[in-house]
């Protein structure tokens, strides 16, 4: 659990945004940032986005759920949601586990996520559901 990135200490209940500010979130983050990873799926490799994870439960929309448009592509179960006037990538709702939500670490009020110093990467572009395996 990381509880501080750069300067920005992780809070228990942490504000996020878009960039240009029409959707504003809160995260559940009482461990703070937990196992923060990237992923080598065909979409994440090109939105580069550090992804942290919360349960689906711990993610509030507070302003501008209608400025959310949803994508999905493959097996169409996975939600991938953005800001529809700056198109920032915002959180996932993922189909290996419906009940976590991945939120952009980049949209935490006051983070830089290059300030991570090591980021894992999860291997989507061989996701087990692909393989069949549960």
């Amino acid at each position: 659990m990381i509880k501080r990135i750069g300067k920005t200490i992780i809070q228990p209940t942490h504000t996020a945004s878009c960039h240009c500010g029409a959707v504003l979130f809160e995260l559940d983050l009482p461990d703070g940032v937990v196992d923060p990873k990237r992923c080598n799926c065909s979409l994440c490799r090109r939105k580069g986005a550090v992804m942290g994870t919360v349960a689906l439960s711990g993610i509030r929309i507070t302003q501008g759920a209608d400025f959310l448009t949803v994508y999905r592509f493959h097996t169409g179960v996975a939600c991938h949601y953005f800001c529809s006037r700056c198109g920032i990538y915002t959180h996932n709702v993922r189909r290996s586990a419906p009940t976590q939500c991945g939120y952009n670490i980049g949209c935490l009020d006051g983070v830089d996520p290059a300030a991570l110093e090591h980021v894992s990467m999860s291997d989507g572009a061989n996701h087990a559901l692909d393989r069949g395996v549960e």
